[in-house]
């Protein structure tokens, strides 16, 4: 009867939470055997009832932005943000914006190709929660806002079109940008400034 109880509290904390790390789900555990919950997690896999996002994260859910919450302190950026604050029209995969220590490049998540890249703590700013609809219910997921995706664009070294550009005049703020500009050394600010005012 209790490893039933363990399985029905399992599932409904999958229905709670868009992404479940496996530290959460030891938790259900109350016995000594912790390798009990890799075979729960191995059967539902099976069964098709969850899904493994990377190492160690999970979710019932088919969407490759949820990878997002697997390396805090993170937030979706670059072109997934354009496509996001309506700044260009083309579909876009993720793209991950973390300080993590880990291999930046493309991952694969249901199929999609993903994209993680690391940042320094220092310029890791400028993004809110934005509801964000997902299959059965909204949730709140992080996007650089903006006037940082500009300053990341620049950045990271993204081509940015003239109409790109010009988008992004119509609905920066200015001020805005230049507060968070005094973070980023004389070289980015000018970078910045200099594609502005192109």
């Amino acid at each position: 009867m209790g490893e039933v109880k363990y399985i029905l509290d399992i599932r409904k904390f999958f229905k709670e939470s868009p992404v479940v790390d496996i530290n959460s789900l030891k938790k259900f555990i109350f016995k000594k055997d912790k390798k009990y919950i890799y075979l729960l997690i191995s059967n539902l896999l099976k069964k098709k009832e969850i899904s493994r996002i990377t190492k160690g994260y999970y979710t019932i859910y088919d969407d490759a932005s949820l990878i997002v919450f697997c390396f805090k302190p993170s937030y979706l950026g670059l072109q997934n943000a354009l496509s996001f604050h309506n700044l260009w029209e083309q579909e876009t995969n993720p793209v991950v914006i973390t300080t993590n220590n880990i291999r930046s490049g493309l991952r694969k998540v249901f199929g999609r190709n993903t994209l993680l890249k690391r940042i320094p703590g220092k310029y890791m700013f400028g993004y809110e929660y934005y509801k964000y609809p997902l299959e059965d219910r909204d949730i709140y997921i992080p996007y650089s806002d903006i006037e940082k995706t500009f300053i990341d664009m620049v950045y990271f070294r993204q081509p940015l079109d003239e109409e790109v550009i010009n988008n992004f005049k119509e609905k920066i703020d200015k001020k805005k940008l230049l507060n968070y500009l005094k973070k980023y050394p004389l070289k980015i600010r000018n970078r910045v400034m200099k594609l502005w005012a192109s």
